[in-house]
């Protein structure tokens, strides 16, 4: 996984810059692009510091936990709802979502729509 590059070099390129270099001279002399240059710049305007941003994570699933009170309220409503008949509610108060969006949002609530009980173990057989 790539890394982002370090606050020193970013602070020596931006001293450079402000020292009266071009964005592309700091950039060949410190190794990095010009585009980064120019980044890093308006980041440190912006927020004071070119600080990177976080790397990775999830950034996807915020539309689907925006509406987690909805969803928990159609499950406690109707509990044997299934998640076609869940996503067409939802689609119904104008909120989409996929079908393997939903079995995730179940999977990170710990949601199971399992409707029958479990087997009862087997004495002889060992069972799934």
């Amino acid at each position: 996984m790539s890394r982002a590059l370090s606050l020193d070099l970013r602070t020596r390129v931006l001293k450079a810059v402000a020292d009266g270099m071009s964005h592309r001279q700091a950039g060949e002399r410190f190794g990095v692009s010009a585009a980064s240059v120019s980044r890093w710049r308006r980041r440190a305007e912006v927020q004071g510091d070119a600080r990177p941003k976080a790397l990775g994570g999830d950034r996807r699933s915020g539309r689907i936990e925006a509406c987690k009170d909805l969803i928990l309220g159609v499950l406690a409503e109707t509990p044997d709802i299934t998640i076609e008949e869940l996503r067409r509610t939802l689609a119904s108060q104008g909120h989409t979502f996929g079908f393997g969006t939903i079995q995730r949002f179940f999977e990170r609530h710990r949601i199971t729509r399992k409707k029958r009980p479990g087997m009862p173990a087997s004495r002889i057989v060992p069972t799934s």
